[in-house]
């Protein structure tokens, strides 16, 4: 039986990239999305056409009762969720000092709370009574050692790092690994705002000399959800060309 994977904020992006590869792998991808509508559709109907195990939901995960129904859902259609990837996530490049109050909200809700609502949907409707499971978190390198302008955003990825380490301690017991991806520079649409000199002076701080891509990240995310990782739980690996060693 195909194994079933969750992957929030996949309907582009890294999120995308993700549940492609975990369709090749074969498993039944479920792709959580909310803004992105017509990309999930797209995505959905790619991934179908190509033979594919896929389903979409729509569904804010800042909203306990939204993403209840959206677990519910994915359950009833494919009976389990073995893997969930929380990699929905937002930011603001911004001075601390001129960051709003409604934008330091609305980072912490998506990017703390809404990794909160899914994880403790998943494990209470799934993967405790099953007593297995394996949960992804995706952090940042600024989780590890913070991003000038990006203070609130570096806050919560740190707060992810925690999150892992401390949920992993509490869930081991119940066979269900728990661990995060701290990405590097990776070309996103985050990135669309950077100059070309911005770009290139990034690159230069970077060992390996390049900004990373989406299956740098892609990689890390399927060999933590493989069996060849079955003795790792609680750790952060972090995939940033050497710029954070």
């Amino acid at each position: 039986m195909n194994k079933t994977v969750l992957v929030t904020g996949g309907a582009k992006g890294i999120g995308e990239k993700i549940a492609v590869d975990f369709a090749k792998e074969g498993y039944n991808v479920c792709i959580n999305y909310n803004k992105s509508e017509s990309n999930a559709i797209k995505l959905e109907n790619t991934l179908i056409n190509e033979g594919y195990s896929v389903a979409i939901y729509k569904a804010d995960i800042t909203n306990k009762i939204e993403v209840d129904k959206m677990v519910d859902f994915f359950i009833s259609k494919f009976n389990t969720i073995d893997v969930l990837v929380n990699n929905a996530g937002i930011c603001n490049y911004n001075l601390f000092t001129d960051i709003s109050q409604e934008d330091i909200k609305n980072i912490i809700d998506t990017n703390l709370i809404g990794t909160f609502n899914v994880t403790q949907s998943v494990l209470k409707k799934c993967m405790i009574n099953k007593k297995q499971g394996n949960i992804i978190n995706i952090s940042s390198i600024w989780g590890l050692v913070g991003g000038s302008c990006e203070v609130v955003y570096s806050a919560t990825k740190s707060g992810i790092i925690g999150f892992t380490k401390a949920l992993a301690k509490e869930l081991s017991l119940s066979n269900i690994r728990v661990n995060a991806v701290a990405p590097g520079c990776i070309k996103t649409d985050m990135m669309e705002n950077f100059t070309d000199e911005e770009l290139a002076q990034i690159k230069s701080e970077i060992p390996l000399n390049r900004i990373g891509d989406e299956e740098d990240v892609s990689n890390v995310v399927l060999f933590l959800a493989s069996d060849k990782s079955k003795y790792i739980t609680g750790q952060v690996i972090s995939p940033n060309g050497g710029m954070v060693i």
